[in-house]
């Protein structure tokens, strides 16, 4: 008999996938008790072992270290001080990884550990180092777990939360779905707790035009609720990953929502490549059926909320630009500058009106369009107006060089600076901008509103 973790056989079904995981605190471990649901933790390694048998690639992203440490130190509460959470952090990640290991070992199926914290993704070359490490081991048949390096992390590189950190790993690595675990079936209209008529939203394709409940703000050990999620899912969907939110108690869903969703695109594609029958053939109930056989053999599919990627993703270098660096100031630039750069050119200094922040070169920046004035105003500024967003950049000079030569000739760089590295405050291929159709770069959240709506989480698109 194969090894399960012997490299996949090559299908003549479906394509295979790569599938990532993400499981919160809660999912793994009891938020009183601290101690591991091994009932859940089952059904995900059956799980997990299910779709590689089906030829696909899994991630597995696990919160829980912190838990696990509450319990093996038998503390009862979270404490707050960081230093004291590092430290259970480091306790408790060596037991979570132990117990994974014993659980996939009944089924024979490696594993690997990979702890990360933001600096490994703002760092291109450690980028590059964990995208190729994740890769060889999927291609070796093995499923990485993956967490983010608590012991190591504060919070200036902290991820802020593991479905922000799986949705980073989805665009990494390619993935197909991304599955974030929560303790609802599905995103509702309505909180489901206080309002029985609340009706599920099974498909969303504009994250911004939904309106949903995302008022659960997640357990006492976690740092993630629905609101978390949401960014999670509007991070990915913009990388071309097609996110789902389902019930964590259930994990064994997962498997029937992938084979459904593969059969329901195997329909399409058959749908749309079948040619014209006769009139006499089109009534034949047989040759009517035959398009849709595929879709009626799969289940129909349990609860679930599912975002659909965008058509023309960011990928790589330029998701990297946008959600793998923290920006550490911002460039304002007229409309003129940010037409260029739609149009493919790099950004000159002629069309800098303002620099906030200190930065270094290389560093990466928010890139904000605003209006240019005629003459600069009683403030001295030669914009107004908010200013909108449109992407991310690294710079060829820090932030006091760009002061001197902003609105300035490029000629003119080298007489004021002594030396000129480039003509362009910032390179073609070191800008990323946002699509009209793409999602905020990843917002940090502090709280929903008292209405719990997606649009608290949309409104701050800082870092």
């Amino acid at each position: 008999m194969a090894d399960p973790g012997d490299p996949a056989p090559s299908m003549k079904g479906p394509k295979p996938l790569i599938v990532v995981i993400k499981l919160g605190t809660s999912s793994i471990v009891h938020e009183k008790t601290h101690e591991p649901l091994l009932s859940i933790l089952t059904l995900i390694v059956e799980t997990a072992v299910k779709l590689r048998k089906d030829g696909h690639k899994v991630i597995i992203v696990s919160s829980g270290a912190i838990g696990v440490g509450l319990r093996r130190m038998d503390v009862e509460k979270r404490p707050k001080h960081l230093s004291k959470l590092q430290a259970l952090a480091a306790i408790g990640q060596c037991r979570l990884i132990s117990l994974w290991d014993s659980l996939f070992g009944h089924l024979r199926q490696p594993i690997s550990q990979i702890l990360l914290t933001r600096n490994d993704i703002s760092d291109r070359t450690r980028y590059r180092n964990a995208q190729n490490t994740i890769m060889e081991l999927l291609e070796m048949g093995v499923i990485p777990i993956v967490n983010e390096n608590d012991t190591l992390a504060v919070a200036e590189i902290k991820f802020g939360d593991n479905d922000t950190l799986s949705a980073i790993i989805a665009a990494m690595v390619h993935a197909n779905y991304l599955f974030l675990m929560t303790d609802v079936d599905c995103l509702y209209d309505k909180n489901p707790r206080t309002h029985p008529d609340a009706q599920p939203i099974e498909e969303v394709e504009d994250i911004g035009a939904i309106r949903a409940d995302v008022s659960s703000a997640g357990s006492s050990l976690g740092t993630g609720g629905m609101g978390t999620k949401i960014v999670a899912a509007r991070l990915a969907t913009s990388a071309g990953v097609t996110t789902v939110i389902t019930r964590s108690s259930l994990p064994g869903n997962i498997v029937k929502i992938v084979r459904y969703l593969q059969a329901r695109k195997k329909h399409t594609a058959t749908s749309s490549q079948h040619t014209p029958v006769a009139d006499d053939e089109a009534e034949d109930p047989l040759a009517r059926s035959t398009a849709s056989l595929t879709l009626d053999a799969a289940e129909k599919p349990p609860l679930h909320t599912r975002f659909l990627p965008l058509p023309q993703p960011i990928r790589d270098r330029y998701f990297w630009i946008l959600h793998g660096l923290a920006p550490h100031g911002t460039i304002y630039i007229d409309v003129g500058a940010h037409h260029a750069l739609s149009d493919k050119a790099g950004l000159l200094p002629v069309g800098v009106l303002d620099v906030e922040g200190n930065f270094a070169q290389q560093e990466a920046v928010r890139i904000v369009v605003v209006e240019r004035r005629s003459e600069p105003g009683p403030d001295g500024k030669l914009w107004e107006g908010p200013g909108v967003e449109v992407g991310r950049a690294l710079v060829n000079y820090g932030m006091p060089e760009i002061v001197r030569i902003k609105g300035r000739r490029s000629r003119e760089i080298e007489p004021i600076l002594g030396y000129a590295d480039s003509e362009y405050v910032a390179d073609r291929e070191n800008v990323s901008l946002l699509r009209k159709e793409s999602r905020p770069v990843t917002p940090v959240l502090d709280k929903a509103d008292d209405k719990g709506s997606v649009a608290a989480y949309e409104n701050d698109i800082s870092l």
